[in-house]
């Protein structure tokens, strides 16, 4: 059965790369040694793993990777440490114009 990945990279100036494979060494690899010089990586390296991930389907893993490519970095965070219990908080809009935060004023 074919394996894929979601991998979270974390570069030399602190930033975070997502993305997604079939071979997560062979990756790792291309992006350790710069293969592709438009990559994002290749002027943050050195770059190390801080998370990984592995599917069996690849529509779930490319949905996964899409999704964690949109969260803020407190979320990320949240699952390279493995406290994916705070996702759901750290996803709470705490604008002043959210419902859960808008009152109506009393006419």
């Amino acid at each position: 059965m074919k394996q894929y990945y979601v991998y979270i990279l974390k570069c030399s100036d602190n930033s975070y790369y997502t993305g997604f494979t079939n071979n997560i060494e062979r990756r790792l690899n291309e992006h350790n040694y710069g293969i592709n010089t438009e990559c994002y990586t290749f002027n943050k390296r050195p770059l190390q793993l801080v998370f990984c991930t592995e599917f069996n389907d690849v529509i779930q893993a490319i949905a996964f990777e899409k999704q964690v490519k949109g969260w803020s970095r407190k979320k990320k965070e949240a699952i390279i440490n493995d406290k994916w219990e705070d996702l759901k908080k750290l996803s709470e809009c705490l604008n002043k114009t959210s419902h859960k935060n808008f009152y109506k004023k009393e006419v």
